[in-house]
């Protein structure tokens, strides 16, 4: 067994996970459930296969007189292996997506699955370092070094006011305490109550919420806060 890993080998796997986190950050930009970490998992896994269903036809010998597509197989493992990794994905009741990256993580297992029961063990155990680094490191160098945006988190903010022609300075007041909006919802079609105006907003992620809670409740016209984290 040969475990001497060519150069050209890392250099497709770098490169696609650099394309991966390339295709992720443009997606966390605009706040995309496929992020960056889903996106790296399944650019090293279709790498690593493509990898493997190029250097298959050479590492089956036709004296062997195989009469079918060694891979066939596992191409119906890989397409297969999606309905596990839609069952992971959740939709939470305030329209948050979550399990994207470990159905791709599924998706990623099954293709280094691939990758070792046809004999590429090299390009398996490689790709396996990739994908954790990209999982656990990448994203925490990303948020260090990377855009401003991608050290926000989002919250839900519902306002009840009391005054309708307070809406335009209670944003500007929300703006001035270092709150970007992302959204605005105004409601005021029922009768005889506070008009409710709803915003999605993007602070930084080491603020916390209840901060964000008694910013807002300070501002002049806020009689009532509701704070969700998205």
């Amino acid at each position: 067994m040969d475990w001497h890993i060519e150069t050209e080998t890392l250099l497709k796997l770098g490169i696609a996970t650099l394309i991966g986190m390339v295709i992720g950050l443009e997606r966390e930009l605009k706040n995309k459930p496929l992020g960056l970490k889903t996106c790296i998992v399944i650019a090293i896994s279709s790498c690593v296969l493509t990898m493997i269903s190029i250097d298959a036809a050479y590492h089956f010998p036709k004296s062997n007189r195989i009469m079918m597509d060694p891979l066939r197989l596992p191409a119906q493992i890989i397409s297969g292996i999606g309905f596990i990794g839609a069952g992971v994905i959740l939709r939470k009741s305030n329209d948050v997506i979550s399990g994207l990256t470990t159905s791709a993580m599924i998706w990623g297992a099954a293709g280094l699955g691939v990758a070792i029961g046809a004999g590429f063990y090299k390009e398996a155990f490689v790709s396996l370092i990739f994908i954790l680094i990209s999982v656990e490191f990448l994203p925490w160098i990303v948020g260090k070094i990377g855009p401003n945006r991608l050290q926000e988190k989002e919250i839900r903010v519902r306002m009840s006011l009391n005054d309708k022609d307070k809406l335009t300075d209670i944003l500007k007041e929300m703006k001035a305490k270092k709150i970007r909006i992302h959204s605005v919802r105004i409601d005021d079609m029922r009768d005889n109550e506070f008009p409710v105006m709803e915003t999605k907003i993007m602070v930084h992620k080491k603020r916390y919420v209840t901060d964000v809670y008694y910013d807002i409740k300070a501002i002049d016209g806020v009689v009532g806060v509701k704070c969700d984290t998205l």
